[in-house]
């Protein structure tokens, strides 16, 4: 059965499929079709709890072709200290009602905040199912995007954003740049080795998840293991 943004999270009207480049078609497809339980075994507590987020996932296109936003949070941050990740947090009153599109507007006002993008540039396309991040307590919304007019980017504040930067799908999907983290806990996922950065965690995970659906993942070699450090 076909799920639309609207019928997973309440948009607000702000999702626009129209005239995006014909490489997104699958990601889009993707968004509309894929269950929770596809992306992650960590879901929301079915209790309410949790607080509300939502991540922005950028794609542009550069000199390289198709191209992920990503950066790298803070070391002196609390909570996932110096890990890549999507642009993103939690919903601010004034991003309002989150089933009226409030977390679309908090994903673009965090990226806003954390990269300097200009969210004028930028059209909204999709959501994926909303996920959980227990060592937080974050409800996370993947809010997809297309980066149709292109802004500036880098650090804003260097007490939350360490770098910025934007990765090429190629290199995602090139299998000499995949691999498996392991955590000191024994949990394991996966990871990608890309511009100097280790991606792993809760930004890794829905990465591979959209590579595999989207039907762009190739085979790799998941007996390649990364440790991680034990303050990860």
């Amino acid at each position: 059965m076909t799920r639309t943004g609207e019928e997973i999270h309440g948009t607000g009207g702000l999702l626009d499929r129209e005239g995006l480049p014909d490489w997104l078609a699958p990601v889009d497809r993707a968004a509309r079709t894929v269950a929770p339980e596809q992306l992650s075994r960590f879901l929301p507590p079915a209790d309410g709890a949790g607080r509300q987020s939502a991540v922005l996932i950028l794609f542009g296109e550069g000199p390289r072709g198709p191209e992920l936003l990503l950066m790298e949070r803070s070391g002196s941050l609390r909570s996932h200290a110096g890990q890549p990740s999507f642009p993103g947090g939690a919903l601010d009153p004034e991003d309002g009602d989150p089933a009226e599109g409030g977390l679309l507007r908090a994903a673009l006002r965090e990226a806003r905040e954390e990269t300097g993008l200009d969210p004028a540039g930028v059209q909204l396309f999709g959501v994926l199912p909303r996920l959980y991040i227990p060592v937080s307590r974050f409800v996370v919304t993947p809010v997809l995007g297309w980066w149709r007019e292109p802004s500036a980017v880098g650090v804003v504040d260097p007490a939350e954003t360490a770098r910025v930067f934007t990765v090429p799908v190629a290199d995602l999907t090139d299998p000499r740049n995949r691999a498996t983290s392991v955590h000191p806990s024994g949990h394991e996922g996966p990871a990608f080795l890309v511009e100097s950065a280790l991606v792993w965690g809760f930004t890794a995970g829905v990465i591979d998840r959209i590579l595999h659906f989207a039907g762009w993942e190739r085979p790799w070699d998941r007996s390649k293991q990364v440790p991680l450090d034990w303050r990860s």
